[in-house]
């Protein structure tokens, strides 16, 4: 059983802004042209397919937590494959959090490379996030939370930005509907993975929920805000470019922030590229707490040491993945293995915890 402290716990209703905070981030910069690919005009239905997925996936999750009184996935991890294979299991559940936490930070660095100085160290960017982030994580998981909660309110006019290039839409390009057959819609709802992943976080963030009961009701809300702005920034973008075009935007929200022109400010494309920070923050605290629960489950170590250390591991992996081809080549193995992490392991995990249960009910009845 999880030992909560009670100064680390939260109300329910903050599981909007966390699941909110974990979803939105580098991927809102090119999502649109890997969809396009499979879905073509289609493309915005591939995403409501993905979404209708996560929302089933949240329902499976709680379903296994609620079994447990209050322990997260780790625990559970170790309830039902024993100490050893539950060890295992919960180190490929951190490897993946780590390869989460890699791939923000890789990109999101990427983009700065390309969009705002060209001629900076990338390890200067990649060592500035990092301090910046370790400083938040140290503050325990309220503090974290409460990052979630003002980077929401702090980064919604970037949604009024987006509105400028409706003037040049063109709603043919999204006709005609339903002309991709189901599979292709399912390709595409598939190539959502990386950019929607990040609902997960329930998994270790549930025992520290003070209204359990109200917990599920609270991530679908999230679930249904980050639909909402994905779907409207995939709608704006496919009635702005055409299909060709599309297909060779590798940052189209990017480009659609590059055609505004205000009277008092040129070039905002700069200016939300910079202020993106505010947005990956909570998502890197998220999943390096999220990675802290589970190595504190093998090893007895202070947060100060794992977020230096962990931290250190991020920073030669980013030494490593350089180029732009070998940053779409690891963003493109972490999503199969995000795919099976995310949406298929927890229906597993779910049917192995109800079938503990019911042979334990079983053997009480016997004896």
């Amino acid at each position: 059983m999880l030992q909560i402290n009670p100064t680390q716990t939260f109300n329910a209703p903050l599981l909007f802004f966390i699941i909110s905070s974990a979803q939105i981030g580098v991927g809102v910069h090119g999502f649109q042209s890997i969809i396009y690919k499979d879905a073509k005009q289609d493309a915005w239905i591939s995403i409501i397919i993905s979404f209708i997925a996560a929302h089933f996936i949240v329902f499976i999750i709680f379903k296994t937590l609620e079994l447990y009184e209050s322990n997260d996935i780790y625990g559970v991890n170790l309830d039902l494959f024993g100490k050893y294979l539950g060890n295992l299991i919960n180190l490929t559940y951190i490897l993946y959090c780590g390869m989460s936490y890699f791939a923000i930070i890789k990109n999101y660095t990427d983009v700065i490379n390309t969009w705002v100085f060209p001629g900076l160290s990338s390890s200067f960017i990649t060592i500035t996030l990092l301090i910046t982030v370790s400083y938040a994580f140290t503050g325990g998981l309220r503090v974290i939370i409460g990052v979630c909660f003002f980077s929401f309110f702090l980064s919604l006019w970037i949604l009024i930005v987006l509105l400028f290039p409706i003037e040049y839409s063109n709603v043919n390009y999204l006709l005609p509907v339903l002309d991709n057959d189901f599979i292709s819609l399912l390709k595409g709802a598939y190539s959502m993975t990386l950019t929607i992943v990040g609902f997960e976080i329930i998994n270790t963030v549930y025992p520290y929920v003070k209204e359990k009961n109200k917990a599920q009701k609270f991530v679908h809300f999230g679930l249904l805000f980050t639909l909402a702005i994905y779907l409207f920034v995939m709608l704006v973008t496919l009635t702005f470019f055409s299909g060709e075009q599309l297909e060779k935007t590798i940052w189209a929200t990017l480009s659609l922030f590059s055609i505004v022109r205000l009277p008092f400010l040129e070039r905002i494309e700069l200016i939300t590229v910079c202020y993106w920070m505010m947005i990956i923050l909570p998502n890197l605290c998220l999943f390096a707490w999220s990675a802290y629960r589970g190595v504190s489950r093998i090893i007895n170590i202070t947060d100060k040491k794992f977020i230096i250390i962990f931290s250190l591991f991020i920073f030669i992996a980013s030494l490593i993945v350089e180029t732009r081809f070998e940053i779409n080549t690891f963003n493109n193995y972490f999503g199969y293995y995000a795919f099976y992490i995310v949406f298929a392991y927890p229906v597993l995990l779910y049917f192995i915890a109800l079938l503990k249960k019911k042979v334990f009910k079983r053997q009480a009845r016997r004896e």
